[in-house]
């Protein structure tokens, strides 16, 4: 039977050591801007999917999505083999790299948002000068009978 919990725990141990090991252990410039994300583990522990976000190195620069992927890739046996260490499971993780493109589509779903923004102060601006087709009321006369 599958663990969820123990499976979340070691995801969340796995995250933290290859995080660190990126970070201080390995010295590939190609994973310098490489922030990990967060791992998810299958329930029979074999394998791990770390996702990973690639930063520029200023601002406005755009990142390098293949070189950091081939940095990774490079370095999977070595980080594989710290996850055995560090965790000290039975079986090491067999581990796959995935880009996380969250900032992304929060950005763009933020570009989306300010635009229907403008809509809907366009319409609010229509609509606040708008008059009734007809009268304002069409069923008052209908009230009315019943009332009697």
């Amino acid at each position: 039977m599958v663990d969820q919990a123990r499976a979340r725990r070691l995801a969340k141990r796995i995250s933290a050591i290859v995080a660190t090991a990126i970070e201080y252990e390995i010295k590939d410039p190609r994973l310098r801007f490489v922030t990990v994300t967060d791992a998810k583990v299958t329930g029979d522990l074999r394998e791990a999917n770390v996702y990973y976000t690639v930063m520029g190195e200023t601002i406005d620069a755009e990142p390098d999505y293949a070189e950091a992927a081939a940095g990774l890739d490079a370095a999977k046996g070595v980080l594989r083999s710290k996850v055995g260490a560090g965790t000290g499971v039975k079986f090491t993780p067999i581990l796959s790299f995935t880009l996380d493109k969250v900032p992304e589509v929060a950005r763009e779903m933020e570009e989306l948002l300010a635009r229907a923004r403008a809509i809907d102060d366009e319409v609010a601006k229509v609509a606040a000068n708008a008059k009734h087709a007809g009268e304002a009321d069409p069923y008052k006369a209908d009230r009315d009978d019943e009332d009697e």
